[in-house]
């Protein structure tokens, strides 16, 4: 199973969401960053047939994004905003959607609706009106639902937002299961979950590709640029804005922040290993791509 995208691009008018993209996904979870406008959403209502490109191709398992029946029986797509039906229960809501995502017969339906609430943890609310469930509820419900056919390409799009950091553990452990053999393409805009469930990532920005490839080469591009301090307040004043500032934090006195920087930026200042969060920002900076 491989996601291909060649030369994709999509424009709106005057305004170019996309420019040019190529890479290739194969099987596993996958990262999918960028800031806020660089495509990322365009990307992935393109790979769910939701929109149409302006040209280039992609593949999904073989299947040209064309033929659109046939790629809407291989995607699984959760939107970060979606709705379901407020009057109807869990189980009646996953019914409905798995009619009409073509599982005709009631007791397949039946399995793979106990199954996905079980693995989501709703099968205690699943006789609840979606109207009374929480937003981290609502979130689970809508992984399982983009899951109830199977789907070999699963999209979702900011899918941890509104869970407890429990929950986030469990829906890590559901995608890393569910990735056997597929392919899950995870956008987020919480490092922690592209760092514990991905080996490798693509960065977008302002529609063009910046980063496709393993996480572990993002951040060996960062190396030597991280550096550690801890500065009094009025150090800090002085100097905060000479270098991009990754963290920093209220310690005794003073400070203790996380700079980038190619030189050392302060007496005493120490290099450390640079985290993806490190990598990324670092990537944004730069002039150039690492693609």
């Amino acid at each position: 199973m491989e996601l291909i995208i060649n030369h994709l691009t999509k424009t709106y008018g005057s305004k170019t969401a996309l420019q040019d993209i190529s890479f290739r996904v194969g099987e596993g979870i996958h990262g999918l960053l960028g800031p806020n406008g660089a495509g990322k959403t365009t990307l992935m209502r393109l790979l769910a047939t939701l929109l149409t490109p302006s040209s280039g191709t992609v593949e999904i398992g073989g299947v040209p994004l064309q033929d659109k029946a046939r790629v809407r029986e291989l995607v699984g797509y959760l939107p970060q905003e979606f709705a379901f039906y407020p009057g109807m229960t869990v189980y009646e809501a996953m019914d409905y959607l798995a009619l009409l995502s073509g599982i005709g017969g009631r007791s397949e339906r039946k399995r793979r609706i106990d199954d996905l609430l079980e693995q989501v943890n709703l099968m205690e609310q699943r006789r609840t009106k979606v109207k009374a469930l929480s937003g981290g509820m609502k979130r689970r419900l809508g992984v399982a639902q983009a899951m109830v056919h199977e789907p070999k390409l699963l999209i979702v799009d900011e899918p941890t937002a509104g869970l407890d950091p429990e929950e986030r553990i469990r829906f890590r452990r559901l995608l890393g299961r569910f990735a056997e053999g597929r392919i899950v393409l995870l956008s987020t805009h919480v490092v922690e979950d592209v760092e514990s469930t991905c080996e490798q990532m693509t960065v977008l920005q302002k529609g063009s590709l910046r980063y496709h490839g393993r996480i572990g080469d993002l951040t060996a591009a960062a190396a030597g640029r991280v550096w550690i301090a801890e500065l009094d307040r009025a150090q800090w004043e002085r100097d905060r804005d000479r270098f991009p500032v990754l963290s920093a934090v209220p310690e005794g006195a003073g400070m203790r922040v996380r700079v980038l920087a190619g030189e050392q930026p302060f007496a005493g200042a120490q290099q450390t290993a640079p985290s993806i969060e490190d990598a990324y920002l670092h990537l944004m900076r730069r002039e150039e791509s690492y693609v």
